[in-house]
């Protein structure tokens, strides 16, 4: 502990520390700390000095500016110079989506250095503040001490911190930007530049009929694949998972290593050997189907556009196939985990196994899995991996833009980017995916007794 005579008032330091990054720790007798300020004030300055060009007499933002005055210029600008396809080659310009990522880093990079800013501002306002009160101020060895002790989870979890700001962080803002220019095939860097057009995507989205009568068809799709895929999958697991645990069931370890079996093979093996089965030319099923006599023609299982929801149904079924070991394996564990006391106690009361099912188990396992059964919605809300694979979409719609009767959102999402190149409009999808699931999620989740224990 250091102390003096003089009594400062707070805002003086910390106001020192605003022009001369660590002048008001230094005014605080606290050296080392301000030095470290400071050092972080030099290299900010430094970065934008020694990557621009400022000691010129025509200086230009586009040609002379730094790494955070440029990167602030591109990302509001998004460049003014399109480069030209000529004999000799592509000419000098601008890149938008180049720009907006630049733009992007060099606006987290700064965000960083203000938060320095606070930190060091606030800093020496609160020392100078608690030297008035109390007469001490800590000198350095004692501060670092005590930021180390009252801030070591933060201190440890700071390089996570920033790549998930770089990794995860960045592509979200890039990905959200997009929906608000005009970032199509018509627009492509670097032939020509991308521009800001506001909510005018959004506005095509809800308003153009083509595009409105595609989203409102493909979304009710989705809520409703999303949740008979989920229930079948959760209810056919749940089925699955009081059988084995009968006390009727003999070899429980042999048919729980059978059920088990469709999830330890590879999901996308499954797939292609049920597309190979429901192909409504050669596959097995539709041959079958002739041979003892149903039909008398093949059925066009997944490319029916007359009968979409032929197909719709298959997926269900096949997702059933994939899904029901996950949850049968889960509630195996929980309906193994209760304690046999109840059950003694519903026989002693003459309940039948009926009424333990409904009052004991299900409430149970429900509570415990609660959690579980929304994840696993917004995961089959975006479960690109079944449909792009067993149907691609199909069957085709015409009245549809660039989707079929079986696409998700999230499906149509990549055929919008990588297919047709409309990457605003698939931006503006994501956001909308994005809102719906997220609000759904946490809305459900609040409400389980799960969310209320913690």
């Amino acid at each position: 502990m250091s102390s003096q005579g003089v009594k400062i008032n707070p805002v003086i330091p910390s106001c020192m520390s605003a022009v001369i990054w660590g002048a008001g720790q230094v005014l605080n007798k606290q050296y080392f700390k301000g030095l470290i300020f400071f050092l972080f004030q030099c290299l900010f300055v430094g970065v934008e000095l020694f990557t621009g060009n400022y000691f010129t007499y025509d200086f230009v933002i586009r040609e002379n500016g730094g790494f955070f005055v440029k990167g602030v210029w591109g990302l509001v600008t998004l460049g003014t110079k399109p480069r030209q396809m000529t004999l000799a080659g592509l000419t000098e310009g601008d890149h938008s989506i180049v720009l907006m990522i630049s733009g992007i880093i060099a606006a987290l990079i700064f965000f960083i250095f203000i938060a320095v800013l606070c930190w060091n501002v606030s800093d020496a306002f609160k020392t100078r503040k608690e030297y008035n009160e109390t007469g001490k101020i800590l000198d350095t060895r004692d501060y670092l001490t005590k930021l180390w002790s009252s801030m070591f989870h933060y201190i440890v979890m700071l390089p996570a911190i920033f790549l998930l700001i770089f990794l995860v962080l960045m592509p979200i803002l890039f990905s959200f930007l997009v929906a608000f220019t005009n970032y199509t095939k018509a627009n492509m860097p670097p032939s020509n530049l991308v521009r800001w057009v506001g909510f005018n995507n959004f506005k095509s989205i809800l308003t153009l009929s083509a595009w409105s009568r595609t989203f409102v068809g493909v979304f009710t799709w989705t809520i409703v694949w999303a949740v008979l895929s989920t229930a079948t999958c959760f209810f056919g697991g749940f089925f699955q998972a009081v059988l084995i645990n009968s006390d009727r069931i003999k070899a429980k370890r042999i048919f729980r290593g059978i059920l088990i079996l469709p999830w330890a093979i590879p999901g996308f093996i499954s797939l292609l050997v049920f597309k190979t089965m429901f192909n409504g030319q050669f596959g097995p099923i539709s041959q079958f189907l002739i041979d003892i006599g149903l039909t008398q023609t093949r059925i066009a299982w997944l490319t029916d556009s007359g009968n979409p929801n032929l197909a719709r149904a298959v997926l269900v079924l096949v997702n059933l196939w994939l899904g029901f070991p996950y949850f049968m394996a889960l509630m195996s564990g929980v309906m193994t985990g209760i304690s046999k006391e109840y059950y003694e106690a519903a026989k002693i009361d003459g309940a039948t196994s009926s009424q333990e099912f409904w009052n004991i188990s299900f409430p149970l396992v429900m509570r415990s899995t609660a959690p579980l059964l929304i994840m696993s919605f917004s995961s089959n809300f975006n479960n690109f991996g079944v449909i792009y694979f067993f149907t691609e979409g199909g069957p085709i719609n015409p009245s549809y833009q660039f989707a079929g009767y079986t696409d998700l959102l999230i499906s149509w999402i990549y055929k919008l980017t990588l297919d047709q190149q409309l990457y605003s409009i698939a931006s503006v999808m994501s956001i909308l995916i994005f809102i719906i699931v997220g609000s759904i999620a946490i809305f459900n989740f609040r409400r389980t007794k799960a969310f209320k224990e913690m």
